[in-house]
């Protein structure tokens, strides 16, 4: 007889493997998987245009806001699996923004500024934000690190999930 522990996982995976996943579907949910849901919270709408065109055109999903007000409606709505935030904001500052989203969700957060003295690199990793790249940037630097960002949250994740005996 099975440890109740290892009958239980065999019934889920049993369960798992009865249900309507076809080949097809588990594409479909791999690559949504792997195309990682992005929101640029940019006031100028230069920049904020550039980032989302460079992020399309290497396979990411990119919603693009230009304040704090439109990015709260924005993580209401939408799915986002890392937050790109400038921290000089009309209205609400981004590092008010930062330490707000990381106290009530898992995102990730990147900080975009052109306040790139040491000091303010501190803070906003102190308020909460996972990275830090400073303006002007490379735009294949950022992919990196947004890529760097969802590695370590995936891996943070799974380890959680695997405590907490949660299914991955």
């Amino acid at each position: 007889m099975l440890p109740r522990f290892t009958r239980e996982a065999s019934e889920n995976t049993r369960k798992q493997k009865s249900s309507a996943e076809t080949p097809e579907s588990l594409t479909k949910i791999r690559m949504a998987m792997a195309t990682p849901n992005i929101l640029v919270v940019e006031d100028d709408r230069k920049t904020r245009a550039l980032i989302a065109k460079y992020l399309r055109t290497n396979s990411c999903y990119v919603t693009t806001a230009n304040d704090g007000r439109e990015m709260s409606r924005l993580m209401t709505d939408h799915r986002v699996d890392l937050l790109i935030l400038d921290v000089m904001l009309p209205g609400e500052d981004g590092l008010s923004l930062c330490r707000k989203v990381s106290a009530e969700s898992q995102t990730p957060i990147i900080m975009l500024t052109a306040r790139g003295e040491d000091v303010d690199r501190i803070l906003g990793l102190e308020m909460g934000a996972d990275d830090y790249l400073a303006k002007p940037f490379n735009p294949r630097e950022l992919l990196a690190r947004i890529n760097a960002v969802l590695r370590g949250h995936a891996s943070s994740r799974l380890r959680q999930n695997a405590l907490h005996g949660a299914p991955n």
